[in-house]
């Protein structure tokens, strides 16, 4: 199949109506994609569908296998973006598998991205089946910049992700994932190093890390953990994988009180910058990619979006269970999410970061 034959082919979107599911919606058809509503909320999909010309209303649950099986007939794929994934993921999971059609997921909850790892690469590795969880702004994202950032190495001795968010205004979506996480590894925190996951009880560390300018040094939480440190690892040889939040950002997805997010335009997006800095290094040598956008929910879409359409026309290198920056060319995968998101490979030497 080629990008002039998708015309009219329908992907299914679980969890079509929630904050992230939308965008999806939106973008799939920007790109002539049909797609079909599905999720566990028939009113809220019946209320999307008014404003979705064209499109299938499809009611399933994900503890019933059979509605899902009725959500997922005749499509070409699907994309989960109904969370918690602890929850939705693996019985969505198994729906395609039944089917025989790809799985994306938007995934950001650490512990639900291994277990798809887990518990479903044997069985999609045997069948050829594509499962890509984490095809998002965690996890998917930033597997791909590391891995461009990598060009031909195959290992290093760490990697680091660096998130420079003025502010995180959290969906209700990541509020419940985030409770189902901490409740999922008894309040503790995590983080991967010496080539696995850890989990701690201590306070994560304070550092400063300089970010690109405009943004400059900042004050982080290392260690804030985030899907990264399940994607990178799943594919390459990283003992140490270091992820990083600015305080402010940390602060506000902790606070009950901080709002959601709010459209800046029409197209819903909001204007919350971002900007992602990727370190990678090995021995006295150090590779760079930084990314920059708004949104870091809305630029989810074209992630996932962007990913199921190279499947459905071939352009993977890897079946089974694969993040993002192991089943796709990661810098031509990058380039093609502009303007949404700008891209800068091999950019200067970096400054460590600062113990505070």
């Amino acid at each position: 199949m080629t990008d002039a034959d998708m015309n009219q082919i329908t992907v299914a979107v679980y969890g079509a109506y929630g904050h992230t599911g939308r965008f999806v919606v939106a973008e799939l058809l920007r790109r002539g994609l049909v797609p079909v509503l599905a999720g566990r909320n028939g009113d809220a999909l019946r209320t999307l569908a008014e404003s979705t010309p064209g499109a299938e209303v499809r009611q399933a649950s994900a503890d019933d296998p059979a509605s899902l099986d009725r959500a997922l007939d005749g499509v070409a794929a699907v994309i989960n973006c109904a969370g918690p994934f602890a929850v939705t993921a693996a019985p969505v999971i198994e729906a395609a598998l039944r089917a025989g059609i790809p799985y994306v997921d938007v995934a950001a909850e650490i512990e639900a991205n291994v277990d798809t790892f887990e518990l479903f690469a044997e069985r999609a590795g045997a069948s050829g089946a594509v499962i890509v969880p984490a095809m998002a702004f965690y996890g998917g994202l930033g597997d791909l910049l590391v891995t461009a950032a990598m060009g031909d190495w195959t290992g290093a001795d760490q990697v680091h992700v660096a998130y420079g968010l003025d502010s995180w205004h959290p969906t209700t979506g990541t509020r419940v994932a985030g409770r189902v996480s901490r409740e999922r590894r008894g309040g503790r925190r995590v983080r991967h190093a010496g080539g696995r996951l850890e989990y701690r009880d201590d306070r994560a560390p304070a550092e400063k890390w300089s970010f690109p300018e405009p943004t400059g040094t900042r004050d982080v939480v290392a260690e804030f953990s985030m899907a990264d440190i399940v994607t990178v690892p799943s594919h390459l040889d990283v003992p140490e994988v270091r992820t990083y939040m600015t305080v402010e950002a940390a602060a506000d997805v902790a606070s009950p009180d901080t709002p959601a997010p709010v459209a800046a335009d029409e197209s819903g997006w909001s204007a919350q910058p971002f900007v992602v800095d990727v370190v990678v290094r090995s021995g006295a040598e150090e590779r760079r990619a930084v990314a920059r956008g708004q949104d870091i929910y809305a630029v989810t879409a074209p992630l996932a979006v962007e990913a199921v359409q190279r499947v459905l026309t071939g352009r993977t290198r890897a079946a089974g269970v694969a993040s993002a920056g192991k089943i796709f060319d990661a810098a031509d995968f990058l380039r093609a999410l502009s303007p949404h998101i700008v891209v800068e490979l091999d950019v200067p030497p970096h400054e460590r970061a600062q113990t505070g």
